[in-house]
């Protein structure tokens, strides 16, 4: 089945409060991607976000982002009071404050703590049954507070690092007040969530999100399960994350993330990555698992080197991974992310899983008509982008593109200019013959380089990105409509 989409995470939505988040500028979204003949809505990851504000380091797999979480539905619902003056109003809109933001939302949440915790204990007490993990990550959310915002690891306190029993029974006891907080945190951002996604799958749109392969270092997952990943004695990871050296990077990427030991988790049937896939398939209708060349083998450094120079490559899981999965969370909908160093290994699991990869257009133009991401390379199974969240926009590309990548684009797409290159990539992306096609926002409306999501390999200044009120018009939901009735995406 044929069918379009579109890349807008939560975050950029132009939601009061200066930030994006579940309320009613989501649900207007989704009005959108229906009257756009849209059936995709994809997300970047939707949890805690971590170092920079990245949602690929969270403190947690499990955990959803309090700061998603909409205050003036809360105060619909009777649960939290504020004037609206009280409501952080950014200097500029169009771009994310987080330690602004944090600090309005967090005050009136605990407000909402204060005025409706009590009433609803029943609730929030289910959700704590039904997510086992929601109770370590609450104490350890608040433990984190309690020791200034220490790495975990580095915490002072041997027995609640460790986790020993009687001082995870001490800490609970001292910080139940704290602990409770983050579950009512937690519960109102799970009720928001499948809220909307019932609205979204109401009108025939699947949310998909995005699932990165590895944890941060200083997170609840570590420190609630540390034999899980190849940690030493002190909780300190042996060997860590990223890729080798290659054209453009000449000493690699140092990503940092703990490595998990699969020889473990084998034996224990995959425990947590089951009860991961079993997360996510209650939060989504389909899955983008980020750097899914990580399962077929995956590129280990030693913790404390200076960059990716001194990794080697060893075997991941392969197949014995997706087999449990397939018993654990039958009709899961995965799209591997297969970006980067693709060999034989990557490619036979692919084709063993059945799974769509991934190609993205702005990569298609090095003047190689055989890179997979030349537009005569595409085939029926896969998932089609212009770019990603780790890309510029379509028009930042080609305003920054050299010639000879620009004329190759422009003659191969049939359009001349940068200012034409936005529009001429959405349609041919749409046209393609992916069975799956997905377009940023930032490409749909055509913006520039100033609203590029991330620069990959730098900190500060990324994930900012938020969309003018009034941007996603009906003018824009109508030309996407004829193209993708155009294109057999959508029904006459």
């Amino acid at each position: 089945m044929r069918q379009s989409g579109i890349l807008m995470h939560i975050t950029s939505l132009p939601s009061p409060g200066g930030i994006g988040d579940l309320g009613r500028e989501a649900y207007s979204f989704a009005d959108f991607l229906h009257r756009s003949g849209m059936r995709i809505w994809q997300v970047l990851p939707i949890g805690p976000t971590g170092y920079g504000e990245s949602p690929y380091q969270s403190p947690s797999a499990f955990a959803g982002n309090p700061l998603l979480i909409s205050l003036p539905l809360l105060r619909e619902e009777g649960l939290l009071s504020f004037e609206d003056r009280e409501i952080y109003v950014p200097a500029d809109p169009e771009k994310v404050d987080y330690e602004a933001v944090r600090k309005n939302k967090m005050a009136l949440l605990r407000r909402a703590w204060q005025q409706s915790g009590a009433r609803l204990e029943a609730e929030i007490a289910a959700f704590r049954q039904a997510q086992p993990w929601a109770e370590d990550y609450a104490l350890y959310s608040a433990l984190k507070e309690l020791f200034g915002g220490e790495m975990w690891s580095r915490w002072q306190k041997k027995g609640i690092r460790n986790r020993r029993i009687w001082s995870r029974w001490i800490y609970r006891h001292k910080l139940q007040e704290e602990i409770g907080f983050h579950l009512f945190c937690q519960y109102l951002f799970r009720r928001q969530w499948m809220a909307l996604k019932k609205y979204c799958n109401e009108r025939d749109i699947s949310l998909f999100g995005d699932m990165p392969i590895y944890v941060a270092e200083d997170s609840a997952d570590t420190w609630t399960h540390p034999e899980v990943f190849q940690l030493d004695r002190r909780r300190l990871p042996v060997r860590v994350a990223g890729v080798p050296p290659d054209y453009f990077s000449e000493d690699g990427q140092l990503w940092g993330n703990p490595l998990y030991r699969w020889d473990y988790l084998k034996r224990k049937h995959f425990f947590w990555w089951v009860d991961r896939m079993r997360g996510m398939a209650e939060l989504y209708d389909i899955v983008r698992v980020d750097h899914f060349i990580g399962f077929a083998n995956y590129y280990s450094i030693p913790y404390g080197a200076k960059n990716a120079r001194t990794g080697e490559w060893i075997d991941g899981p392969g197949r014995a991974l997706f087999e449990e999965l397939r018993k654990a969370v039958p009709g899961l909908r995965i799209v591997a992310e297969d970006l980067g160093e693709v060999n034989d290994k990557v490619r036979d699991l692919i084709r063993w899983t059945g799974y769509p990869g991934m190609r993205v257009m702005c990569f298609g133009f090095d003047g190689d008509e055989t890179n997979p991401h030349f537009p005569a390379n595409y085939i029926e199974h896969m998932v089609l982008y212009t770019g990603t969240h780790d890309n510029d926009t379509i028009r930042g590309w080609a305003d920054k593109a050299s010639p000879k990548a620009l004329k190759f684009a422009e003659k191969t797409l049939d359009f001349k200019g940068p200012e034409k290159a936005a529009e001429a990539f959405t349609e041919a992306c749409l046209r393609s013959p992916a069975e799956t096609a997905v377009l940023p926002m930032q490409d749909v409306l055509g913006l520039g380089g100033e609203a590029r999501m991330n620069l990959p390999g730098t900190t500060g200044g990324n994930w900012l990105w938020r969309m003018k009120p009034g941007a996603a018009s009906e003018k824009v939901a109508e030309r996407l409509l004829r193209l993708n009735r155009e294109s057999g995406r959508a029904a006459e």
